[in-house]
């Protein structure tokens, strides 16, 4: 399993400058105006990040016109925002599809469309080709039912 707690710090970070956003900002905006806030932040404390950045997609070695875009990417972590009511389980496969097709270790998902600030980790693992959640000190929560989480066809809308 990837050492993950070498990204813990950096997280610690990202996590920090989202809770600032939503200070200074407030909940329930559209989530554009949360991403460039978010970008500009992680700017301002000297945290390199991209935004938009496209996911190549491919079927059997041919790539596919259709691309995913990321919200923001820190490094190798992917920082997926919300701005909605509640995280629901499709918010949750989107992020963990994302860290699938990039490889990339880390996931973040922030939620601005509550009053509190909602944030959730997630890893992957390439090995296995699973994502599952981790705690503050990126430690897996072994006792995560995943099914209820992530498999967003037994959930209505």
């Amino acid at each position: 399993m990837t050492d993950l707690s070498k990204y813990a710090n950096r997280v610690y970070k990202i996590i920090g400058s989202a809770m600032n956003v939503h200070s200074e900002m407030g909940w329930g905006l559209l989530e554009p105006v949360y991403q460039e806030a978010l970008h500009l932040e992680l700017i301002d404390r000297g945290i390199a990040n991209e935004r938009e950045l496209e996911i190549p997609v491919y079927y059997k070695k041919h790539l596919l016109d259709k691309k995913y875009r990321m919200d923001l990417v820190v490094d190798d972590i992917i920082v997926e925002l919300k701005s909605v009511t509640r995280l629901v389980p499709a918010h949750r496969a989107q992020l963990c599809n994302y860290l699938r097709l990039t490889r990339k270790p880390l996931g973040l998902l922030i939620n601005f469309g509550e009053v509190n600030l909602i944030g959730e980790r997630w890893a992957y693992e390439e090995k296995t080709n699973e994502c599952f959640i981790v705690d503050r000190n990126m430690q897996p929560i072994s006792d995560t039912d995943y099914g209820n989480l992530i498999d967003y066809h037994k959930e209505e809308y």
